[in-house]
């Protein structure tokens, strides 16, 4: 009588199609046993359970989702301090009168003109080549930008360097945003996510406090060379700890959302545009608008960075009151309201009886509540197959949402006679947050299963 052999799931899958039991060549012994292990672990477990077993030990190595997200964030600020660079000299470019008003609106806009046209491109990429290659592309693109706009002050170089960084920026920007989404279940996206977009505030917040001084000093290249030696040390940093992913052949297949899905996905991506072409007012005119009102260029901008520092505080404050306190509509909506407010009041009054330190810290605290749940919106009805293509098409509305806002910011500027235009122009813009987040969570109620599925 021979000795029965334990039963497990990968014998009894074999069997039962008549298969020999013998493990796969490329997936090893030790590695199947490290993705158990993460299975084990309740906060994996849902997102491991999305991938396969052995993706997330290929993915994360030892970092694990928390550290890995550190290593995104930290990655994902110097392309905010790259994107804010522009603006942070407008300034002394005004003021040296290079460039006008609506100059400066296009110039920040054109970072974000090759987004519509990559972010999808961009998430197909990773497919045939992995988020770590592909992550890598764009980093180089964005430091090749940023050494053309450094290296050569003629108005065409400016605009075709801003574009290949804004194109490496797209790309990576798409990638990092699905590699959070990949690592974490729906009741921690929300403060994962807000976390992950803190990036940005926080690296405009150190471009606001360090560019215009660089700038003064050695003028606008150096403020220029500055970002892109982050960028470059950024890419090092990727290189370093992120192991390679595999390609297409091995991940999940790529198919685009449909349905209501597909429309929901939309509209999320047109909420995050409409609310990032809100900030993109603060941060592009507010330095322009203290100036007008008798600030120094440095001083405009240290006092505009209180806004990000506030916001930087108030986003992982909203992505946690919306996981754990069960209101993600009300921190949304709620958020969207506030931050309008703001906007409207710090136009009017920052800087003359308000002081600007206060009207934009108030303005940071406003709007940095909506960020994680409005980010949110599109990740978790995503499945691994439709998510590459799902946070493609999420990121290329935005992309359209924010390359249009600086030119209204600019045209309003210009129709109000000074920078407070934009403000005004800012406010509307959440006003189109609002309405479409709000389309995105009812196109999505008949799916909710996802809430309590993944």
């Amino acid at each position: 009588m021979s000795k029965p052999q334990t039963s497990t799931p990968e014998r009894a899958s074999a069997s039962a199609i008549g298969r020999p039991i013998r493990p796969h060549p490329a997936t090893p012994t030790v590695r199947s046993k490290t993705a158990i292990a993460a299975l084990s672990r309740p906060c994996a477990a849902p997102a491991i359970a999305a991938r396969g077993a052995d993706a997330p030990a290929a993915r994360e190595g030892c970092m694990g989702p928390w550290g890995a997200l550190a290593l995104l964030f930290s990655v994902r600020a110097t392309m905010a301090f790259q994107f804010q660079s522009v603006a942070s000299v407008g300034p002394t470019l005004l003021a040296a009168g290079a460039i006008g008003l609506a100059d400066l609106g296009v110039l920040v806009g054109l970072y974000y003109a090759p987004g519509a046209a990559v972010a999808l491109p961009g998430g197909a990429a990773a497919a045939r080549w992995g988020d770590r290659a592909t992550i890598l592309g764009g980093l180089a693109l964005m430091a090749l930008g940023g050494a053309v706009m450094a290296a050569f002050p003629a108005w065409e170089a400016q605009v075709a360097g801003r574009v290949v960084s804004g194109v490496g920026g797209a790309v990576m920007n798409v990638l990092m945003s699905k590699m959070v989404a990949d690592r974490f279940a729906a009741k921690d996206l929300s403060l994962a996510m807000g976390l992950f977009v803190n990036s940005w505030p926080v690296g405009i917040a150190v471009c606001l406090l360090v560019a215009p001084a660089v700038a003064e000093a050695g003028g606008a290249a150096a403020a220029y060379w500055t970002a892109t030696g982050l960028v470059v040390a950024g890419l090092a940093a990727i290189a370093a700890l992120i192991p390679p992913t595999e390609g297409a052949a091995t991940g999940p297949a790529w198919r685009p959302p449909r349905g209501r899905l597909l429309w929901a996905t939309l509209a999320a991506g047109a909420s995050w545009g409409a609310y990032n072409g809100a900030l993109g007012m603060v941060f592009g005119f507010g330095p322009a608008m203290l100036a007008e009102r008798g600030l120094s260029a440095v001083a405009a901008g240290a006092a505009t960075s209180v806004a990000l520092w506030t916001m930087a505080a108030a986003i992982p404050l909203g992505g946690a009151l919306a996981d754990r306190g069960g209101v993600r509509g009300a921190v949304l909506h709620g958020g969207f309201a506030a931050f309008a407010a703001g906007l409207l009041v710090a136009g009017a009054a920052a800087g003359t009886w308000l002081p600007p330190a206060v009207a934009f810290g108030a303005l940071g605290l406003a709007g940095g509540l909506a960020a994680g749940p409005c980010m949110g919106l599109a990740g978790p009805p995503l499945s691994a197959e439709t998510r590459a293509a799902g946070m493609g098409l999420f990121f290329t509305v935005y992309y359209v949402c924010v390359l249009a806002s600086p030119l209204l910011g600019g045209w309003a500027a210009e129709a109000a006679g000074g920078a407070a235009g934009a403000f005004s122009a800012g406010a509307a813009l959440l006003a189109v947050a609002a309405a479409t987040a709000l389309a995105s969570r009812r196109l999505c109620r008949p799916d909710r299963e996802w809430i309590t599925a993944r």
